[in-house]
């Protein structure tokens, strides 16, 4: 019974060895030792499991959290909506990360805890090495777009190349994310058609909508106008847009600019004014900075002059 004992329990560890001293005529002592084993290895490796999650969770919560960017763009004004959008786009991000880390933890974790195991039951653990790496090779051979697309992913994620609510330009389709896992990315476009672009596909990104945007309204007078008098008006438009509470707390994030004549030609002069706004902002900003440069120029006589 000893020799049996000593198979199964191969190396001189305390559990066999109280079993040993204790049910030395015992015909169960041997299973019960291995028995015992096992168990112990199982729960040490739910254990660390468990401790590995809650210790992703923790990083993950922390890095879903972070300062405020408003001091970027302006001080004293309200700016709920950027850091409201920045701390969702971290979090997104900080949970898909964890998700995967999860998974990996799990996965190495509970596998060295099989085999283990198997280890502890005297089975030859080197014949199921090799086959699992023979079939891991084979799947890596067949699944290439697969693990292509999934590290695309992670460093889209790891970079915050874009997040949900961002309008990008992706190269096989323009419009707004409205998922993104590690595998592909979910668009819509203004059409409303839904687009699956897989990660592995995207060469290069434009982003209209990550941190900032940018409105700017090119306004074209006649050739012989007064300079002067069009940039005065257009800066009192400035001022005026940049002085509306409503705007500048909702939707502007800095004064706007004037600039001087950004074209020229034998018949017409082009001015400029940009404002830089919250993200994907630019088209309403664009739209109420229209109607008040038509309604500054009508009041100061000031025509406004067709393209050629």
């Amino acid at each position: 019974m000893s020799q049996e004992l000593s198979k199964i329990c191969s190396d001189d560890t305390l559990i066999c060895s109280t079993l040993a001293g204790w049910f030395k005529n015992a015909t169960w002592a041997p299973w019960a030792a291995s028995l015992i084993t096992i168990i112990l290895i199982l729960v040490l490796a739910f254990a660390l499991r468990k401790i590995a999650h809650r210790l992703i969770t923790r990083i993950v919560n922390r890095a879903a959290t972070g300062g405020s960017l408003t001091s970027r763009f302006r001080k004293g004004a309200a700016t709920d909506g950027i850091d409201a959008l920045l701390h969702e786009r971290r979090k997104q991000r900080a949970e898909t990360m964890g998700s995967v880390l999860k998974h990996v933890a799990s996965i190495v974790i509970l596998g060295t805890a099989v085999l283990t195991v198997l280890d502890r039951l005297t089975i030859p653990i080197a014949p199921l090495l090799t086959s699992v790496g023979i079939l891991g090779v084979a799947i890596g051979f067949g699944a290439q777009e697969l693990v292509k697309d999934f590290i695309a992913g992670m460093f889209m994620l790891l970079e915050d190349q874009y997040g949900v609510g961002d309008v990008i330009d992706a190269g096989a389709a323009v419009g707004t994310v409205e998922a993104v896992t590690l595998r592909i990315t979910r668009l819509r476009d203004v059409d409303g058609r839904v687009w699956y672009v897989r990660n592995g596909t995207i060469t290069r990104v434009g982003n209209e909508s990550q941190g900032w945007s940018r409105a700017y309204l090119d306004v074209p007078v006649a050739y012989d106008a007064d300079i002067a008098a069009v940039r005065t008006v257009l800066q009192q438009v400035a001022e005026d847009l940049w002085e509306d509470t409503e705007l500048r707390e909702s939707v502007i994030v800095e004064k706007p600019d004037v600039f001087g004549v950004e074209q020229l030609s034998d018949s017409r002069l082009v001015f400029r004014i940009t404002v830089k706004t919250l993200p994907a902002k630019q088209a309403e900003v664009a739209r109420e900075l229209r109607l008040r440069v038509k309604s500054a120029l009508d009041a100061a006589g000031i025509a406004l002059v067709a393209a050629a």
